[in-house]
């Protein structure tokens, strides 16, 4: 299963490295990425693998909710089709 991770936040330092980490952690795969800054604010959208999830992935949205409320993001994680159809034009 392929899921969207999104990051949004006022840039600083170490935000790819701490959501790469906990991925890691969970033997989440990064399959693409792309980050850019808009006016002071950072964005990422990141394609991911789950199939090799160690966890139940509702705990990863938690840990994802929980790194994100102590780096001061916005992280969200949302299955590929969700994504795919929120975001159809």
């Amino acid at each position: 299963m392929r899921a969207v991770i999104t990051v949004v936040g006022q840039d600083k330092p170490g935000i790819i490295a701490a959501v790469s980490v906990l991925l890691a952690e969970r033997s989440v795969n990064i399959l693409d990425i792309s980050q850019t800054i808009m006016q002071g604010f950072f964005t990422m959208i990141t394609l991911v693998d789950l199939a090799g999830l160690n966890a139940p992935l509702p705990d990863l949205r938690t840990e994802l909710d929980q790194l994100g409320k102590r780096i001061d993001v916005e992280i969200t994680l949302q299955h590929e089709d969700v994504y795919t159809s929120m975001h159809r034009v």
